[in-house]
């Protein structure tokens, strides 16, 4: 019955693929009134973090005008009575001032208010608002951790990036759903394409809208939160972290100590028994490692994740972090990480290491039901890449899961001695599944595989396709005229009415670029080397 299942899936989504091919459309990117994004007098962009212990604290981020000057926050203990607010403490807000006028993709000037809230109670729902003392937000809800071990789950999603609140609003609202009792979410880099774009950190803020104020996010920077701030950066090739990063999320100030270019992207958090560290995998990577070994090595808690950016093994075709995974895989398996969260890739793929152990422990074990870190890629946006076509072949590690031109969050629920891993698709089906179980007296964490219930593999070849696509009849035509050379690349587009195709021909070092009307007639023609 559930080959039935996955035969027919494939099937529809054959059919699916076919009839896109059949019927194009060209891609209409959404645009936005000119001052779209921009700060107001009502607080926005409020996002709730961990700063501190998460059973006894938690930070509030929000934005607005520089007219607003101070903020305040309050706080009280949930309950089912609406005027729960009488026993409100009020906080007033650290307010710093962003002026981003002289960065090209920001050109605003804004107020952010960070407030952290301390003193809580562990394992208590509360209730809290952001304003100015006049102009309030609604009330929003969250729960401290527990002072002690106890089962909890967590989201974790890789790259958003791209079509931010055309395509990943509909992710983040569907993990939302499938795991309304998460305790936070992690975001394993490249929240934006253009690190200081004020339009599309609105993008970010509105698609996850109340959920970034009511589940504490843990962020850490990818690649595509770097880079110049005007045209004087770009001429001596200097990049920066985002600027709005640190004013608009308060995240732990415990990271390497002396590197101030680290603070707010490198730290740890210690929640219910579980360690979960971010690494800035972008910058001063062997610099983090005597801090990572001392996070490692005083460490009470049973299970240890980390998350970064750039993977150690990567899943898409041509791209391999030698470095990193020769600085940074032998940390891990010293301290026996249990799971490493990663992006950058834009496709998915999951694996592990085979464990590292004494070998009178290993000695008498069936091997493959045991395991190292595992480790995961994943990506959450609209943007999708190649899967490397030999997984992780060569790399001392084994891919047992892969995918292709999906759209995926991760729902990870620790309790006791299993942690257990999904991964699901945007639409909610089940595309991954796996447990670590400990196993005590010295031996490595058990693995047992838990992906028999998931939806079949996806590749490009079996959904609907991501690239515009040229009729068949019209490739066709198009290599017999042009022997020798192959379709790299295709774009349909429809300017009122006026359709057809820009096709990019490539036969080795030479390029032909083409214009063809909708019934396959070549318009122009333009001839390079590549």
């Amino acid at each position: 019955m559930n080959y039935l299942f996955k035969l027919l899936a494939l099937t529809i989504s054959l059919c699916l693929a076919n009839v896109a091919v059949s019927q194009p459309r060209a891609y209409k990117a959404p645009e936005f009134a000119k001052n779209w994004g921009k700060a107001g007098e009502h607080p926005d962009h409020i996002v709730l973090n961990f700063s501190g212990d998460p059973s006894r604290s938690a930070a509030v981020t929000w934005r607005t005008i520089v007219d607003k000057k101070e903020g305040y926050a309050e706080i009280a203990l949930a309950t089912p009575a609406p005027k729960f607010w009488r026993n409100a403490k009020t906080y007033k807000a650290n307010t710093q001032t962003l002026d981003a006028t002289d960065v090209t993709d920001a050109q605003s000037v804004a107020n952010y208010h960070s407030v952290v809230f301390d003193n809580l109670l562990p394992d208590t729902l509360y209730a809290y608002r952001v304003g100015d003392g006049e102009i309030w937000s609604e009330w929003f809800q969250f729960k401290t951790a527990s002072a002690s071990p106890k089962p909890f789950s967590f989201l974790y999603v890789g790259d958003t990036q791209n079509y931010i609140l055309e395509l990943w609003s509909r992710l983040v609202r569907e993990g939302y759903r499938k795991a309304p009792d998460a305790s936070f979410i992690i975001h394993a880099g490249d929240l934006v394409n253009n690190p200081h774009h004020e339009r599309q950190w609105e993008e970010w803020f509105v698609a996850g809208g109340w959920i970034h104020s009511m589940l504490p996010s843990l962020s850490t920077p990818g690649n595509h939160e770097y880079g110049s701030r005007n045209d004087a950066d770009r001429e001596t090739n200097t990049r920066s972290l985002s600027v709005q990063w640190r004013p608009q999320f308060t995240l732990p100030d415990n990271g390497p100590a002396g590197y101030e270019e680290l603070k707010e992207t490198a730290y740890y958090i210690d929640y219910q028994g579980t360690r979960i560290i971010s690494l800035n995998s972008n910058i001063l990577q062997a610099e983090q490692i005597p801090w990572l070994e001392e996070v490692l090595s005083d460490n009470p808690n049973k299970w240890t994740i980390v998350t970064y950016h750039h993977p150690l093994f990567s899943a898409s075709d041509g791209r391999d972090n030698e470095r990193l995974r020769t600085i940074w895989k032998p940390i891990f398996d010293k301290y026996k990480v249990d799971l490493a969260l990663q992006g950058h890739d834009h496709s998915y793929a999951r694996g592990r290491t085979m464990p590292v152990a004494e070998s009178n422990v290993l000695a008498g074990l069936n091997i493959r039901d045991y395991t190292g870190t595992a480790y995961v890629v994943s990506v959450s946006g609209g943007k999708m890449y190649n899967l490397r076509p030999n997984g992780w072949e060569g790399w001392d590690a084994e891919q047992d899961r892969a995918g292709e031109n999906t759209q995926l969050f991760q729902v990870i629920n620790v309790s006791n001695d299993t942690l257990s891993f999904q991964a699901f698709t945007a639409t909610g089906q089940l595309y991954d599944a796996f447990q670590l179980i400990k196993s005590g007296d010295g031996k490595p964490n058990r693995f047992v595989e838990m992906k028999d219930d998931a939806i079949a593999e996806r590749r490009f070849a079996n959904t609907i396709p991501y690239e515009d696509q040229l009729p068949l009849d019209i490739q066709s035509s198009l290599l017999k005229k042009y022997k020798g050379y192959s379709v790299n690349r295709v774009t349909f587009f429809d300017n009122s009415g006026d359709r057809g195709y820009t096709v990019r021909l490539v036969n080795g070092g030479t390029e032909i670029s083409l214009t063809l009307s909708e019934t396959g007639e070549v318009l122009k023609e333009e001839e390079a080397s590549r």
